[in-house]
Parts: structure tokens; sequence; C-alpha cells
């Protein structure tokens, strides 16, 4: 199988060569111009690396990478035309694996994805799992101790996002952009309706909640305490 690589890059010309180079080199491409563009299509495609520009129009890189990162860890290289030791720390902090800056050579590009390809799947863990609830992202089954669960498409993407971060609270801006690939703003109980057919899943067989309410912040999964 191909290995998938997301191309987030606003210069056609630069897109237009890594596409050709990337795809010679037997890799599936997917390509988007802007932050947005790029959210949706990892979300979508579920790429195994992203290469990204930092000056992107609209949401910059950067952000482009946090959000990247609170949906998974995918590998990222940073792409830049800025060359400073701060430049740098910034991106790597924001959530970078690797970083090259412009102009670069195609071989260096090359070998750098191939070294975060290797580390990376060495890395990977095609089974999720918290207290006795199982996720395969291979065969997209899910358990709760031998019981197997039943999920629609949008219910596997809240479980994996979940599993990704267990006990830490996740907004619900932040659900809405890693699941359905938009900024919240606004009432909608799309999100809430969503939640309630999940937990009637995890819970039918009498299983204790996993899933939990934040009052006016979002959702968690934790065990019950007391």
């Amino acid at each position: 199988m191909k290995e998938k690589i997301l191309i987030i890059e606003d210069d056609e010309a630069i897109l237009k060569v890594l596409h050709r180079v990337l795809s010679y080199e037997g890799y599936e491409i997917f390509k988007a111009l802007n932050g947005q563009q790029g959210l949706n299509s990892a979300r979508e495609n579920r790429p195994d690396l992203i290469i990204l520009d930092i000056m992107l129009p609209g949401m910059d890189g950067l952000e482009v990478c946090r959000r990247l990162r609170l949906g998974g860890s995918v590998p990222i290289l940073m792409l830049t035309a800025k060359d400073t030791i701060q430049d740098r720390v910034t991106g790597l902090d924001a959530g970078a694996d690797d970083y090259l800056v412009k102009p670069f050579e195609v071989e260096e590009l090359l070998a750098r994805l191939r070294a975060l390809l290797r580390r990376t799947k060495s890395e990977r863990q095609p089974v999720l799992s918290f207290s006795d609830l199982t996720l395969d992202t291979n065969t997209r089954q899910a358990h709760r101790k031998d019981r197997e669960i039943n999920l629609t498409a949008t219910e596997y993407d809240l479980i994996e996002l979940f599993l990704h971060h267990p006990r830490q609270v996740l907004t619900r801006e932040i659900i809405f952009d890693r699941v359905w690939g938009y900024d919240f703003g606004g009432e909608s109980n799309v999100l809430d309706v969503y939640i309630r057919y999940l937990r009637q899943k995890l819970e039918e067989a009498g299983e204790p909640r996993l899933i939990f309410t934040v009052r006016g912040v979002g959702y968690v999964l934790r065990e019950q305490s007391g």
C-alpha cells in the first residue's frame, strides 16, 4: 500500500514540483493551498506524513500544525523561507517533527521524509485502548472487553480522538475542528447528539460510563469516579 503524503503549500510552482517528485517516488499525494483545506484533507485522507509551509494565507502554518497535533501524531515536516534559530524553535514548539529551509535540495527533502516515515512506522499504535475499550485503527473495529461495537464513520472519528487524548478535556471547538473539519461558531446540538449515540453503544451492556460532560467546556474520556 502506498504511503500517503499531504502537501499544504500555497506556492503552486513548489506544489507542482513536490507532487511530481513524490509521485515518482511512489507516494500517494494529496494537496491543499491553505490551512483550512489542509486540515480538512488531513481529516478525510489520514496521511502518513504532512509537508507544511509555514507562510500560508489566512491561518498560518504554525496554527495549522498546532491543530493537527490535537488530532494525533502524524509526522510533520515544516517548510519555511526563514532560517533563524528562533524560527526553528517556534516551528518545533508548534509540533513539527522536522524543519527544512527554502530553497532546498530535493534529495535532502526525500531523505528527511524517509527518516520520518521509518521512525514513526515503528512508533505507530494500530490498537488504541483505555480501560476496557479498544479501537483497532486498521480494521476500524471497537470493543468493550469481548463485545464488538458497531460505529458509524463519525462515531469512529469521535472515539479515536478521545482515545488519542485520554483524561484530557476536549473543548467543543476542538472536537468540531478535528471531527467535522470546521470552526464552531454558534449553537448546535449535533455534537451532543453524537455523544449520546456513542454513550448508548459503549454502555449497551451496562458497562460504566467513559465519556463525561464538562459543563460549559466540552467532553473528556476518563474512568468513572467513586
